[in-house]
């Protein structure tokens, strides 16, 4: 049965790691194997890292810039080259591909959104491969998605992907780093995240020295993905002919089960899309009739706020301890709910001299993260 697979290389799995030189013989592997997926009826997508490590080899650098606008001039220089070298080798297995270069603010607005979303399902329906990457040469820092496994993961919600698969420079996820400590326990299968605590996994925060990710990015976005629904797969980028064999059935890598999708493309923009501007916390009563109840938030059981947003801004909603139970767009500004939090919702226009929503976030504007989507 055809899915659709998004599949994320790193750079430290595209590139040699002494030089930053491309790694050819990896990325002939994806292409072959992408290529086959592709005739096999699947919607294919590729996430590919590796235009500021191809930059700085092409230029001679010896390190990755750390000045965002060296680093966009590098990645200039390097994004031309790394789609030609895609271009050349899917060419010569008779597939199309395009490019498509992304920043958080495509996905912020709803309109470019499904603007974007649409545009893959041409391509799909073309049989075309998109190949995606953070646009770096425009991106600025609070609309970058800040790597590229989170790139995919949000990229395997908007396409609602079967799959998400991050090809990185080790089989699988291990109690701890199998490079340094050979003792370490494989773990095949995360059916919630809280286990990789309880099994007190260790988890790095960077990549190679020509990445930006790391294991702990991986994890994150393992996160997004399956909460959106889909299946997540950490497995080794130099085999990346392991995918077809995972797709039959067999176990490699480190699999993360996939929670209840969310029901509609517009709550996996909110859950994943929108960038959160503020935090609400709440009493125990309200966390009930949202996560389990799908009840819409009032004000009353708001017990504090935190950041600074206007009306129709994302916030996340915690209960009172911290954990994060939903995210939605909240019909007030923060100084508005700091009048009215704990207010009964009769009270609020006499509070706050106005006509005001009966609604802090109305439910269809609010999806439970980790439950059942509504």
């Amino acid at each position: 049965m055809p899915q659709t697979l998004v599949i994320k290389i790193g750079t430290s799995s595209l590139t040699q790691p002494e030089t930053g030189s491309l790694a050819l013989s990896t990325i002939a592997s994806v292409v072959e194997t992408l290529s086959q997926l592709r005739r096999q009826g699947h919607r294919v997508v590729l996430v590919s890292s590796g235009a500021v490590g191809v930059g700085c080899a092409r230029l001679g650098l010896t390190e990755r810039p750390k000045g965002i606008a060296l680093k966009q001039a590098v990645a200039a220089v390097g994004q031309g080259r790394l789609i030609r070298v895609y271009d050349d080798l899917f060419t010569a297995l008779q597939q199309p591909i395009a490019q498509v270069l992304l920043t958080r603010a495509d996905l912020v607005q709803r309109t470019s959104y499904l603007n974007v979303e649409q545009t893959f399902q041409e391509l799909f329906g073309l049989g075309v491969i998109p190949i995606v990457n953070e646009n770096d040469t425009v991106a600025v820092d609070e609309l970058k998605f800040g790597d590229n496994d989170t790139l995919s993961a949000l990229v395997a919600s908007l396409v609602n992907a079967d799959w998400l698969f991050l090809l990185t420079d080790v089989d699988r996820l291990y109690s701890a780093d199998p490079r340094r400590h050979p003792d370490a326990q494989p773990i095949t299968l995360v059916n919630r995240l809280e286990e990789l605590k309880e099994l007190q996994v260790q988890v790095g925060d960077r990549g190679s020295n020509w990445g930006t990710g790391g294991m702990m990015t991986k994890i994150s976005a393992a996160q997004i993905a399956t909460g959106a629904g889909v299946r997540t797969v950490i497995m080794q980028g130099r085999s990346p002919h392991n995918i077809e064999k995972i797709l039959q059935g067999q176990s490699i890598g480190t699999q993360f089960a996939p929670q209840p999708r969310p029901v509609s493309a517009r709550k996996r923009w909110i859950a994943h899309g929108l960038v959160p501007a503020g935090t609400l916390y709440l009493d125990d009563g309200a966390v009930q009739a949202i996560r389990y109840a799908g009840k819409s938030l009032l004000a009353a059981g708001i017990i504090a706020i935190e950041g600074e947003f206007e009306s129709q801004d994302a916030v996340v909603i915690c209960d009172r301890d911290g954990t994060e139970i939903a995210r939605g767009v909240v019909n007030y500004s923060h100084l508005e709910l700091a009048q009215v939090k704990g207010q009964q919702s009769d009270a609020i226009a006499d509070i706050l001299g106005y006509p005001s929503p009966e609604t802090v976030i109305h439910r269809d504007n609010l999806v439970v993260m980790g439950g059942d989507g509504r």
